[in-house]
């Protein structure tokens, strides 16, 4: 990827896909809450507002929107990756593990459709990925969130089957 250029825009709404060094691992989701706490940490001295956040054992997909004339994802995601691996350090992890991919992968929303279907997709990929039968059953995901404030229904996207068509 030596010519990959990333878009920044100032105040936009991000898209990111960030994965574990080992895609064999299921560290974040064996230790989600210091990953929690990284993230607030991370958003408490740098607020964005959390559109959208699945935990995957070996990687994690949120949707991000910055406040209006701040672009600085890259130090915001740094940090929650520091933080996490200094907090899995001092719970006693071995510190000579590299634990994240040195990059991530972001992609710029660009209006209400693409926002729609990045969304549908972060909620939907633990069914995608085969780690329950239903999206209500995943635990680690804002989905749940989303059904309080009525976005979703509970049984939205119930079954595998469902999600071939429309995120394949």
């Amino acid at each position: 990827m030596p010519n990959y250029r990333r878009v920044y825009i100032k105040g936009g709404t991000y898209f990111f896909t960030v994965n574990l060094q080992n895609r064999q691992s299921s560290l974040l989701v064996d230790h989600v809450d210091l990953l929690r706490s990284a993230v607030q940490k991370v958003k408490h001295r740098y607020p964005f507002i959390i559109d959208a956040f699945v935990v995957l054992p070996d990687h994690l997909h949120a949707i991000w929107t910055l406040s209006e004339g701040d672009d600085d994802y890259s130090r915001r995601w740094r940090l929650v990756k520091q933080h996490f691996t200094k907090f899995l350090y001092a719970q006693g992890f071995c510190s000579n593990i590299k634990i994240w991919q040195r990059s991530f992968w972001e992609h710029t929303i660009r209006d209400e459709t693409d926002f729609k279907h990045h969304f549908d997709y972060v909620h939907v990929n633990p069914l995608k990925h085969g780690y329950v039968q239903r999206v209500q059953d995943w635990p680690y995901s804002t989905f749940h969130r989303e059904v309080k404030k009525g976005v979703y229904e509970m049984n939205w996207c119930g079954s595998p089957e469902l999600i071939e068509e429309s995120f394949e």
